[in-house]
C-alpha cells in the first residue's frame, strides 16, 4: 500500500543577500512590488526587508521591458501586490540568478504524512511530493516522517533497508519514492 507524503511551504523563505547598511545576510519578502513606467518602458521590483536593520532592497523582475510585451494579468498582479506572485517569483530560477540571491527554507516548510498509521507496518512504500521547490535531504524527511533519528535512517540506508531510485543523502526538491523495510 502506497503512502503519500507532501512537503508543503508554511511561509515565504528568507532571501540570502548581503545588506549594504548592516552587513546582515538575510532579507524577508515584504510582499509588495514597485512598478515604474517611463513612456513605453516598464520596470518592476519585488521589495525585500533586511531582518537586521529593516532596510528595503529591490529584486529586479522587469528591467526596461516594453509595456506591450508584459502580460496584462501579470501587471494586474504586480499592481495588486499579489502574495501568490511573490511566492512564484522567489522560486523562479531566472529571478534568483538575475539578482544573485539564494533562498533559506530553514523553517519555512512542513512535512504532511497524513497520520501515523503507517509506522507499525513491516514494509512502507512512500511517495513524497513537493508542493514547492524546497531543497531538503530525503534522509531528513524519512527521519521526520517515521519518527526516527537521522543517524538511524542513515544506518538503514547503508544496510539496504531503505531503498530509492534517488540519492537519499543529497538535497532534492522534486518528487521521489522510497521503500522502508524493518
Amino acid at each position: 500500500m502506497l503512502t503519500n507524503w507532501v512537503v508543503m511551504p508554511t511561509c515565504l523563505p528568507l532571501v540570502l543577500r548581503r545588506c549594504h547598511t548592516c552587513a546582515s545576510e538575510r532579507f524577508r519578502a515584504s510582499g509588495k512590488f514597485r512598478v515604474n513606467a517611463h513612456h513605453k518602458l516598464i520596470d518592476a521590483w519585488l521589495l525585500v526587508l533586511c531582518t537586521g536593520c529593516g532596510e528595503t532592497a529591490k529584486l529586479t523582475l522587469l528591467e526596461r521591458a516594453n509595456v506591450r510585451s508584459v502580460r496584462p494579468e501579470l501587471l494586474d498582479r504586480l499592481h495588486a501586490n499579489d502574495p501568490g506572485l511573490t511566492a512564484e517569483l522567489l522560486q523562479d530560477p531566472v529571478v534568483r540568478h538575475r539578482n544573485r540571491i539564494a533562498l533559506d527554507w530553514g523553517d519555512a516548510w512542513r512535512l504532511d504524512t497524513g497520520g501515523s498509521d503507517h509506522l507499525d507496518r513491516e514494509v512502507i512504500d512512500v511517495s513524497v511530493r513537493f508542493a514547492a521547490r524546497i531543497p531538503v535531504r530525503p534522509v531528513r524527511l524519512i527521519a521526520e516522517g517515521c519518527g526516527l533519528p537521522r543517524a538511524e535512517v542513515e544506518r538503514l540506508v547503508t544496510e539496504g533497508k531503505v531503498v530509492s531510485a534517488v540519492r537519499l543523502n543529497s538535497r532534492l526538491s522534486g518528487d521521489f519514492t522510497f521503500t522502508l523495510k524493518r
